[in-house]
């Protein structure tokens, strides 16, 4: 009985060698069999991304902290300049405004068929725009010791005189007269009722004086 189980066992260590040494090769033949059958490859593992430069950032941070330009120090020079001639503008004394309401305004006529156009400021009391045929001025009140109603402008040197029957624009800077002889229809009136009734000569002797 023992010799013919060891005849046995003799006989099935073949096949057990074999089965042990035939099983690695399946996931080999497996693998040779997907490769004829076309089977995608596994991806490669993409590295991990690098973290993005930030040069705009930086750049952005360089011209914050720049210095501003000559050119926008100049422009903003110019506009305070601007502010503050406005704000002085701005500023008139009651005097000067109870002057600015006597002022006649719209379209004038004056001699030679000239004229000059007269228009109050509503943003700005007190101020008026003056033009016409080669002219055009921002002119305010000044007071006088006569009474007359003066408006300048003091940049451009032009002066407006306006009494009673009669107005006049002069350029002091260019020693001229750009309109004379103008009358609204007020000053018109009054120069009409001084053709009647004269006004007394400056240079008459007074009465009992002889």
């Amino acid at each position: 009985m023992k010799t013919l189980i060891a005849s046995a066992l003799v006989l099935l260590a073949p096949a057990w060698a074999w089965s042990q040494t035939a099983a690695p090769a399946k996931p080999a033949a497996a693998k040779t069999e997907a490769k004829k059958a076309g089977a995608p490859k596994p991806a490669a593992a993409k590295p991990a991304a690098k973290p993005a430069a930030k040069p705009a950032a930086k750049s952005a941070a360089v011209a914050k902290a720049a210095p501003p330009s000559s050119r926008q120090q100049l422009h903003n020079g110019a506009k305070q300049v601007a502010s503050g001639l406005a704000a002085a503008e701005a500023a008139l004394t009651p005097e000067e405004l109870a002057i600015a309401e006597r002022v006649h305004t719209g379209r004038i006529p004056c001699e030679l068929g000239a004229f000059v156009n007269i228009e109050a400021d509503a943003q700005a009391p007190g101020h008026f725009n003056i033009e016409g045929k080669g002219f055009k001025y921002r002119m305010t009140p000044v007071a006088t010791s006569t009474g007359a109603v003066r408006l300048e402008d003091v940049r451009a040197g032009a002066v407006w005189l306006q009494i009673a029957n009669k107005s006049m624009l002069m350029n002091q800077k260019l020693g001229q007269r750009l309109a004379d002889e103008c009358m609204s229809p007020q000053q018109f009136d009054v120069a009409e009722g001084f053709k009647k009734n004269p006004p007394p000569s400056l240079i008459d002797t007074p009465a009992g004086s002889r």
